[in-house]
């Protein structure tokens, strides 16, 4: 008999903390406390990593996901911070405040945790747990709430335990989080627009900045300026070149975007989502491999078919909304 996967369980040391940053390297996903609620972590820039932790958290699609950075200095290497995200990040940074803005060129944030958008979530968290973890890591963290999609937020060990035994790597129990509400989220892009509260009161960030948050999220209708909230316009990631999905093969000149066996004949260039049909590896891929094609000047990219099961209904989501008609704006 195959043996059921395990989740291990570590108190909170100087050593477990170290084998937690071990385990974030080797693509594991590791549940930490933060003050807000426990996150689920897995390397920022590991494509595969983030593809486990969407399946490990049943999560519909691929929303985007915040990274949680150590200081201001390694967020400004990831993000944009304008005036007003650099004083909300002076006053409430380390906090329960999440700040989206632009991405840097070359950020290392792999584009599967921003959704392919153009913003990044960024955090520098307060917890002690989690600073040394960041601290330990070296990198970004990305670490959304520690429970299966649509439950409620996780504020212990227990909880978390309860939703995510077995499918996650390794526990690090840091007792009850303190403020037991997610961060709150202000995007940074023109008018600071509070697209989620949370652990940080609107009043207390319209103080510091002197004038009123807009609200948020964007509508659907709203311009592709600012799609930084998870699932708002039809048109999410919309490369240059149209797709065509459910194909069965390429038309002359397309381009192929394929998964699993056998490839039909006939593409003019052919990348793989996963050959062995792995929906993890294709969740990896699908992002990167989507705007090669699209840099390759074709007259379509053809879409294989892809089934609607685990992260397959994510990665069919995603396609859908790339497909769909791009608005000049």
């Amino acid at each position: 008999m195959t043996a059921e996967p395990s989740t291990r369980v570590m108190t909170v040391t100087l050593e477990a903390v170290a084998e937690a940053a071990h385990c974030l390297k080797a693509g594991g996903l590791v549940a930490f406390p933060t003050e807000t609620v426990y996150g689920l972590g897995a390397d920022a820039t590991n494509a595969k990593a983030i593809a486990r932790l969407y399946e490990a958290k049943g999560r519909p699609a691929f929303n985007p996901l915040i990274a949680h950075v150590h200081d201001v200095a390694t967020a400004c290497d990831l993000g944009k911070l304008d005036p007003n995200a650099t004083r909300l990040a002076e006053v409430f940074w380390p906090g329960p405040l999440t700040l989206a803005v632009p991405r840097q060129p070359g950020c290392p944030v792999a584009e599967l945790a921003t959704a392919g958008l153009a913003t990044i979530a960024l955090r520098v968290p307060a917890h002690a747990v989690a600073r040394d973890l960041l601290g330990t890591f070296g990198r970004p963290i990305v670490a959304p709430s520690a429970n299966r999609s649509g439950h409620v937020s996780p504020t212990t060990a227990q909880h978390v335990l309860s939703d995510l035994r077995g499918r996650i790597d390794l526990l690090l129990d840091g007792g009850p989080s303190p403020v037991g509400l997610e961060s709150t989220i202000v995007a940074c892009i023109g008018k600071p627009k509070l697209l989620r509260p949370g652990g940080l009161s609107r009043a207390d960030i319209e103080r510091v900045l002197g004038h009123s948050l807009a609200d948020g999220p964007p509508s659907a209708e709203a311009s592709d300026e600012a799609p930084i909230a998870p699932g708002q316009l039809a048109s999410h990631y919309a490369p240059r070149t149209p797709l065509r999905l459910n194909a069965n093969g390429a038309s002359a000149g397309e381009v192929l975007l394929a998964f699993g066996a056998p490839i039909p004949p006939g593409a003019r260039s052919v990348l793989n989502l996963s050959p062995g049909s792995d929906m993890i590896e294709a969740a990896a891929n699908l992002f990167s491999y989507l705007r090669a094609l699209d840099a390759l000047g074709a007259p379509a990219i053809a879409v294989m078919p892809i089934p609607q099961t685990g992260l397959g209904e994510a990665i069919n989501d995603r396609l859908q909304r790339a497909a769909a008609p791009r608005r000049d704006v």
